[in-house]
């Protein structure tokens, strides 16, 4: 039997793909040199982290032994900050997905009245840096006496993802036959039912990518946890990696070997759900 001759790609193939290649390369590279020298600060020795070499002469371990075991002044808390973080950003992809699921449902789904002004004021809030909103923040949160407590950065958070998540996930609703609804309903569904037997499981990977989504900007806030948490048991990794700047003499070489165990879970949790990244997060972005 004959087998078939390969098709070779064409010159327009080939052009496209060198363009492709010569964009990505250096982006590539641009992303990833500020890590490979976070990681190479982690595994150097105090002396040779600012030797400027591209691989230390000494390599060590030692710097994520003295993370662990909080042998160093500044990590004397790492592993009650390190639970704070993960307690937070895990409470705030919650409520945000509890919160954007739901009013995505109402607005797509059920058609409440006012469902337009709600997502319209949603979009309006992104008008609005987050950063303005800081000392707004902090006021509220004074007058009801949640300052220095993880409730008062979950809320803050919440409030900074859910416009966002409740836009994509009605774009993405959109899209759902409303056929589905109505042979559910013929057949008896009420209501709740048609959300937990119909609606969420078709919007799982839209709901996994706004779950990760919220996640990982609670992962990743520093001004509201520097404003509203404030004691040494309270706050998250972020703020304490600042306080390493506060020495005279910074232990840099530390302060990496923390940076980069804090930058573990995220990247596993993009890895482990990126095709639900991808997908999710861009169903709503064209609608048909």
């Amino acid at each position: 039997m004959k087998l078939p001759t390969p098709k070779l790609p064409t010159w327009r193939e080939v052009g496209v793909e060198a363009r492709l290649l010569l964009i990505g390369i250096p982006v590539f590279l641009w992303t990833m040199i500020p890590i490979y020298h976070m990681f190479l600060f982690a595994i150097s020795p105090k002396e040779d982290a600012f030797s400027g070499k591209l691989w230390p002469a000494h390599p060590t371990l030692n710097n994520f032994r003295i993370v662990f075991h909080q042998e160093h002044y500044f990590l004397r808390d790492f592993w009650i900050q390190f639970w704070n973080s993960i307690v937070i950003a895990l409470a705030a992809g919650a409520l945000t997905l509890l919160i954007a699921t739901a009013a995505a449902f109402a607005i797509s789904r059920l058609k409440v009245p006012g469902g337009r002004w709600v997502m319209n004021l949603a979009l309006f809030t992104y008008f609005i840096p987050a950063a303005f909103l800081a000392v707004p923040m902090y006021r509220t949160m004074g007058n009801y006496g949640l300052l220095n407590n993880h409730w008062s950065l979950i809320l803050a958070m919440v409030t900074i993802a859910s416009p966002y998540a409740i836009w994509v996930l009605k774009q993405a609703s959109d899209k759902l036959p409303v056929e589905l609804d109505e042979a559910a309903t013929m057949d008896g569904a009420t209501i709740p039912q048609l959300f937990r037997l119909v609606y969420v499981p078709l919007m799982m990977p839209s709901l996994v990518a706004i779950g990760t989504y919220a996640i990982l900007l609670a992962w990743n806030e520093y001004l509201y946890a520097f404003l509203l948490l404030s004691k040494d048991t309270e706050i998250t990794l972020p703020v304490a990696l600042g306080n390493f700047l506060a020495a005279d003499d910074s232990p840099w070489e530390l302060l990496m070997t923390t940076g980069f165990i804090y930058a573990l879970p995220p990247a596993a949790i993009y890895y482990a759900f990126k095709r639900y990244m991808v997908g999710g997060l861009t169903a709503g972005a064209v609608k048909s």
